[in-house]
């Protein structure tokens, strides 16, 4: 069977369109009006990605999303939710309080970017990540001084201790880990993490780096995971995490 998205929004035009697309694609497509109908649906059916509109007109988008995360069913709790925000501001206050969205797309958007985005999403989820090559010498292990990627279990550990990274974001951190020192782009980090021809904003991947470095304990200010380089991307740093060895 296909995978099952359901899509979120209380206008029907846009849940057509995005179900035309995501059908034509080969998905299994679910629809809801209402944060209530999403959290029914997601309950009652095997649904594997949910694209989540803010803006409803019962429940508010990010209570829904905040619901789901705190299911006690592991399966609705683990579902890849990707939140659809009006503004491209609001994702700076998703962002901030840390509800544990996937990944985000502003409208208007293009239904085709939609679909490359699930298409993406799912094959991350099925294990099939095209990510950058792994450094020489790199394998499902990466250890630094104080950081710990264990790709085989999807551990992160920064001074023993675990640290929890959304599916997108945990790919984002070891593509950067799998060649340290290397500056990738945006665009770079789009075609390979992301894995299909963006047709949105770049700073998606700000976004998510923002998020990373929260949950971390990474400083943009003073970073020692992840660093900046301004006018082209970013890098891990594996040389400030062992100048940093306790």
């Amino acid at each position: 069977m296909s995978a099952t998205v359901l899509v979120v929004d209380d206008e029907r035009g846009i849940r057509e369109v995005l179900r035309a697309y995501l059908a034509d694609a080969g998905f299994r497509v679910l629809e809801a009006a209402t944060g209530a109908d999403a959290l029914r649906v997601t309950a009652d059916d095997d649904v594997r990605l949910v694209l989540l509109d803010l803006g409803l007109p019962d429940v508010d988008g990010l209570e829904v999303l905040r619901r789901l995360r705190a299911s006690a069913d592991p399966a609705t709790a683990g579902v890849y939710v990707v939140l659809v925000t009006a503004r491209a501001e609001e994702v700076d206050k998703i962002v901030g309080l840390g509800v544990g969205a996937d990944d985000y797309v502003t409208k208007p958007f293009s239904p085709r970017e939609v679909v490359a985005r699930v298409q993406a999403a799912v094959r991350r989820l099925d294990g099939a990540t095209d990510g950058p090559a792994p450094a020489q010498g790199a394998g499902e292990r990466l250890e630094f001084a104080r950081v710990v990627i264990d790709r085989g279990r999807r551990e992160i550990t920064v001074d023993g201790r675990p640290v929890s990274l959304t599916t997108l974001d945990f790919d984002l951190l070891s593509a950067l880990a799998s060649a340290p020192g290397r500056v990738y782009s945006r665009a770079q980090l789009l075609e390979h993490v992301w894995g299909y021809d963006f047709y949105g904003d770049e700073r998606v991947v700000d976004v998510h780096i923002r998020a990373m470095r929260k949950a971390l304990g990474d400083d943009a200010a003073d970073p020692w995971i992840i660093g900046t380089v301004r006018g082209v991307g970013y890098k891990f740093l594996p040389e400030r995490d062992r100048e940093r060895r306790p």
